[in-house]
């Protein structure tokens, strides 16, 4: 063993309440310093397979599992992230280079979404259908209940290691579901922690698995038809790939965007800055619905576009460990590789760096960016970056229409205090959600969340997740025997 690695975590994948070994192994490193962070054993094709076969017994269990219990178990783990919460940041913070004041953060929300999970589970009911519609029917009613559907897959990204994890586990757990995760090969620690949390909070130990490992491995958690949902969260061109080969299950996306947001004249200048500098650059800009196209309207942009810079120009980045960081690094050489190339792409195609566009390994300065070519992959692509492009708009229309010249529809933002705006934008843009007087990245947990066109389809949010997680049951009653 190389003693570099040799005080390192070693870990593994989370079956039955337990850490597994394998004959293979991969290092985590650091995304900051490339130090090591922990030896994972990737899981073999074998113990897929032993996941998924105690998911499914575990169903038999969980399926009949009362609301109460639900509840409890679901109370209980966000107790013991509460408990934890330090121990699961620094692990954020350690396994994906975001900055610690965001993980704590990140710990925050997790503790919310279970708390609001728990809730949800006590809501988990139907509906009453009246039949007497139709003459003859006087006598009949119906009733539609939701019931889980049986093992869930969740795959995620390594942006939010915790969080979003927690939006596949705790609308499944609150649904009555097993599920199974494969988290990002770069964000392995913290899903193996919240594993080990939930069996100690009382779900059964075949009901939850975490599962490092290869693609090959992993594909039969979208093939198999023993799993009854996937669930994924990254690329476009992996997303639809998985769509593609899952069979009859049902599938949600959750594939990113490049975030249009538009500042009006008539708004709040001094918020609006304050919030698209936050917008564009927490968690280094790698969230799907950070902000990343802005358009100002000419008679206020040079004010704003100085206010930014200014903003821009305090955000302290580099270690991710220093309590005053705000932009840690990107996840990986690849990243920054590819963020870079953009940047100079566009540069070379006239675009103007007002600020940033260098890098100190794989840490990016925050940039912004100044350029009207809608063509630029740095606008028409999801940069994943703490990247910003920056451009006027003199009408309104064709501001909203620039904003629905993509591929994707997340999230956007609208920055104004007219209403007829306001409305017209409600109505035509091509998104899953728009924020009023707010930026595309505001996202409270238990909102409807996911987007349309490449930006994938179905929605988190626990009570919108967890009728995903559930299919209705029809049952007719025809009460005329009793009066016989």
């Amino acid at each position: 063993m190389d003693t570099a690695t040799a005080d390192v975590i070693t870990t593994g994948p989370w079956i039955d309440g337990e850490i597994q070994q394998s004959e293979h192994e991969e290092l985590m490193l650091s995304p900051y310093d490339q130090r090591p962070v922990a030896r994972v054993f990737q899981a073999s094709a074998a113990q897929v397979e032993t996941a998924i076969q105690g998911a499914v017994e575990a169903f038999a269990i969980t399926r009949h599992s009362p609301a109460h219990e639900r509840h409890r178990i679901l109370s209980n783990i966000a107790h013991i992230i509460e408990r934890e919460h330090e121990t699961l940041a620094q692990g954020i913070s350690a396994e994906s280079g975001k900055p610690i004041t965001a993980a704590r953060g990140e710990v925050d929300r997790a503790v919310y979404v279970f708390d609001v999970a728990a809730e949800e589970a006590k809501r988990l009911g139907g509906e009453l259908v009246g039949l007497d519609w139709l003459p003859g029917n006087e006598q009949r009613e119906a009733q539609v209940r939701r019931v889980a559907r049986g093992p869930v897959a969740g795959i995620t990204p390594f942006n939010f290691p915790l969080n979003l994890v927690a939006h596949k586990v705790a609308p499944a757990l609150a649904a009555g579901n097993p599920i199974l995760i494969k988290p990002a090969p770069q964000a392995v620690l913290t899903a193996i922690h919240l594993g080990r949390i939930l069996v100690e909070a009382g779900w059964p130990a075949k009901g939850v698995a975490v599962l490092p490992c290869a693609n090959e491995q992993a594909r039969p958690l979208i093939t198999d038809d023993r799993i009854k949902l996937l669930t994924f969260t990254g690329s476009p061109t992996v997303g639809w790939w998985l769509k593609g080969i899952a069979g009859r299950k049902p599938v949600t996306l959750e594939l990113g965007g490049n975030a249009g947001n538009i500042v009006c004249a008539d708004s709040d200048i001094d918020y609006a800055v304050g919030r698209i500098a936050w917008g564009g650059f927490v968690n280094a800009g790698q969230a799907c619905i950070s902000v990343q196209r802005v358009y100002v309207e000419a008679a206020v942009y040079e004010r704003f576009k100085q206010q930014l810079l200014d903003k821009v120009a305090t955000l302290k980045f580099g270690d991710p460990a220093l309590e005053e960081t705000v932009v840690g690094p990107v996840i990986n050489e690849a990243a920054a590789d590819r963020i870079m190339a953009s940047i100079e792409s566009a540069v070379a195609a006239g675009a103007k760096v007002l600020i940033g566009g260098k890098r100190d390994g794989l840490v990016v300065a925050p940039t912004v960016v100044e350029s009207d070519d809608e063509s630029l992959a740095i606008s028409r692509t999801e940069i994943f970056g703490p990247v910003i492009v920056l451009s006027a708009f003199n009408d309104f229309k064709q501001v909203v229409a620039r904003v629905n010249d993509s591929d994707y529809g997340l999230q956007a933002g609208l920055f104004c205090r007219d209403m007829g705006r306001i409305h017209y934008a409600a109505e035509q843009l091509d998104v899953g959600g728009l924020n009023v007087n707010d930026v595309s990245t505001f996202r409270i947990d238990h909102m409807p969340y996911g987007g349309v066109k490449g930006s994938g389809f179905g929605r988190e949010g626990l009570r919108y997740a967890i009728e995903e997680m559930t299919e209705m049951k029809l049952i007719t009653f025809n009460y005329t025997v009793f009066n016989e």
